[in-house]
């Protein structure tokens, strides 16, 4: 019984989670090297994911997170990254999202989620995630 009642929990557990997992959205806008504008194509990307979620601001927080390579130095880097954001912060003010349901952060080249030892880590690095956060009632 002690066996049945402990495979309920996980199985309800891992439920939990997998549904909170999945509440969260996160789309990337990506930049070349040394760049903070956003071509053509992810404008109207973002723009469309955007359109496409229902009540947004109703339930969602938005986050934007930035980063880029090591390429440059520690003080440009931390400039990049703050153009970058402010790029994408700024489609979202065009959309008419508020400011006060947007948050930034800049992470430059100090959080890499890929490695900066390769041309194509470093590609990955160069971008914005804009992160949907669900409201927490």
């Amino acid at each position: 019984m002690k066996f049945l009642i402990s495979i309920s929990f996980l199985v309800i557990s891992f439920a939990s989670i997998a549904q909170n997992e999945q509440e969260e959205l996160r789309r990337s806008i990506y930049f070349g090297g040394g760049s903070y504008s956003i071509d053509e194509d992810q404008m109207s990307m973002l723009s469309d994911w955007l359109d496409s979620i229902p009540n947004l601001l109703d339930k969602y927080q938005i986050q934007l997170i930035s980063h880029t390579d090591p390429i440059g130095g520690k003080e440009f880097n931390e400039w990049l990254s703050k153009m970058r954001s402010l790029s994408v912060y700024e489609i979202l003010i065009e959309k008419d999202i508020p400011e006060r349901f947007i948050s930034i952060k800049d992470w430059d080249f100090e959080n890499p989620v890929y490695s900066n030892q390769s041309r194509r880590g470093m590609w990955m690095n160069r971008r914005v995630d804009v992160i949907l956060y669900p409201f927490v009632f």
